[in-house]
């Protein structure tokens, strides 16, 4: 894992900006991995003046976006038929899709939001999207809202304690934790407001 890190940042720091893009494509659609190890190399050189955060972040996020609309499409052109084709084989039947439309439809703003803010949903929160057929536009404003706030956050923490392996984890965890926490109490609001608009 070691090596794979190292040739992480020695691709960021040689390739620069694109570098960061290409890397944060690949690990928000089929190839996933940690986006710690791009992001906060990329902060750490930020802070050595070697690149501009304003420019870091803007293509960190991009990255994600095109990455989470390589699975949202891969989802609709190769999954929906291989579901609607095999799914009897596995109980996966036309109205178990029909439902995940429909929820979607109703709460795939929330469910992509909060989906890209925890750990390993966020690779994988763009295929029930596809399958979906999620709105397009809302799916990409909400992929790069929670995209977003996980790369501004991965980024800040490489940019101001880069050096720091141990202080990095240490922040890195309770981070996760304070993220996953908000969004269970954010699903739990959104979740009362619509029974009450159900009722």
């Amino acid at each position: 894992m070691q090596d794979i890190i190292n040739w992480i940042v020695s691709t960021v720091s040689s390739l620069g900006y694109f570098g960061i893009f290409i890397l944060m494509l690949l690990e928000s659609s089929f190839v996933p991995f940690p986006s710690e190890i791009i992001m906060i190399p990329a902060g750490y050189l930020a802070f050595k003046g070697e690149m501009h955060i304003m420019l870091v972040i803007p293509c960190g996020i991009l990255g994600s976006l095109v990455g989470a609309l390589i699975n949202y499409y891969l989802a609709i052109k190769l999954g929906r038929p291989l579901l609607l084709h095999y799914g009897k084989y596995v109980m996966f039947k036309d109205d178990d899709l029909l439902r995940m439309e429909d929820f979607f439809f109703r709460h795939g703003h929330i469910s992509t939001f909060t989906g890209r803010l925890i750990p390993v949903i966020r690779q994988y929160i763009s295929l029930p999207a596809g399958l979906a057929r999620m709105n397009l536009t809302i799916f990409c404003f909400y992929t790069s809202l929670g995209a977003g706030i996980w790369v501004i956050v991965l980024t800040l923490l490489g940019y101001y304690i880069g050096e720091n392996e141990l202080l990095i984890k240490e922040y890195l965890r309770d981070i996760i934790i304070i993220l996953a926490l908000l969004c269970l109490i954010g699903v739990i609001i959104y979740w009362n407001r619509q029974q009450k608009i159900g009722q």
